[in-house]
């Protein structure tokens, strides 16, 4: 089923705000949030300051991760009675490791439009001033707090030749980016924190050396690690030397003959007894 956008008929919008710098919300933006009936907000307060500084007076309904599916009723209530709707969050656009998820959901299910405007996000201004290769990119997120949970995660985007972004809070810093060097390997990575604000700072190098720069850096974060080129590299290498590469990246030699021999469409058998030769 179609969607127009300028029907005029009830419309949720999706409004990004800043994420640091109020400058860099669009006009459109402002005048969406003076049109809309009501705003879902992630926070009443953040949004209520955000409100104020640009003179606006709307109705604010809090709507984070943890009550959203409440909320579902609410927003097809204004939107039956012919009200358009804003969604916002902090900080950033909604959805992108926010909320509002849940809520365009269930508006689309009941046939209302959604539009999106486009705006602020931390993630783009990170990538491009990462001096890594922007294309292709994976944006992830959050990977998983709990560190078991994390490693599988990792585990299954290290072989991916794309760029990844992560998102990350500063407690976890750290300890993130030596799992990330663990199992992806010590690899070009580029850290932006702060974005749009007064201070605003970028690291690039490797994990190993600017694991000495962030030990106690604050602020909201963005990780972009390069892409895994060992699919590109390998027929250079020696099925020893690629064994090889791997134990280097943290495998147990066990795994590292069955990856090799997955990579190479090889029997596992042949390439243990020529890793075994070897020694």
């Amino acid at each position: 089923m179609s969607q127009k956008s300028y029907d005029g008929s009830p419309t949720v919008y999706l409004i990004p705000t800043p994420i640091g710098n109020m400058e860099d919300i669009t006009v459109r933006a402002i005048h969406t949030l003076e049109k809309v009936e009501v705003i879902f907000s992630e926070d009443t307060r953040v949004t209520g300051l955000l409100l104020h500084h640009f003179g606006i007076k709307k109705k604010l309904i809090s709507s984070h991760n943890y009550n959203e599916s409440k909320n579902e009723t609410k927003i097809l209530s204004y939107l039956k009675d012919g009200f358009d709707v804003g969604i916002v969050t902090d900080r950033g656009t909604p959805i992108i490791s926010d909320p509002g998820y849940e809520l365009v959901k269930i508006a689309i299910q009941n046939g209302y439009n959604v539009v999106a405007l486009p705006g602020a996000t931390a993630l783009v201004p990170a990538l491009i001033t990462s001096g890594l290769n922007p294309s292709p990119f994976l944006f992830y997120g959050f990977l998983n707090s709990k560190a078991s949970k994390q490693e599988k995660e990792l585990q299954k985007l290290e072989k991916l030749p794309f760029t990844l972004i992560f998102y990350e809070a500063p407690h976890r810093l750290i300890d993130t980016l030596n799992r990330i060097k663990q199992i992806l390997g010590n690899r070009k990575i580029s850290i932006s924190r702060e974005i749009s604000k007064k201070f605003e700072e970028i690291y690039r190098g490797t994990i190993e050396g600017i694991l000495q720069e962030v030990i106690d850096i604050k602020g909201e974060i963005v990780i972009i690690v390069e892409g895994c080129t060992l699919a590109e590299d390998y027929t250079n290498l020696s099925i020893l030397e690629h064994i090889q590469l791997f134990i280097e990246q943290g495998y147990s030699s066990k795994d590292a003959i069955k990856e090799v021999a997955h990579l190479r469409g090889l029997n596992k058998n042949l390439v243990y007894q020529e890793y075994h030769r070897g020694d």
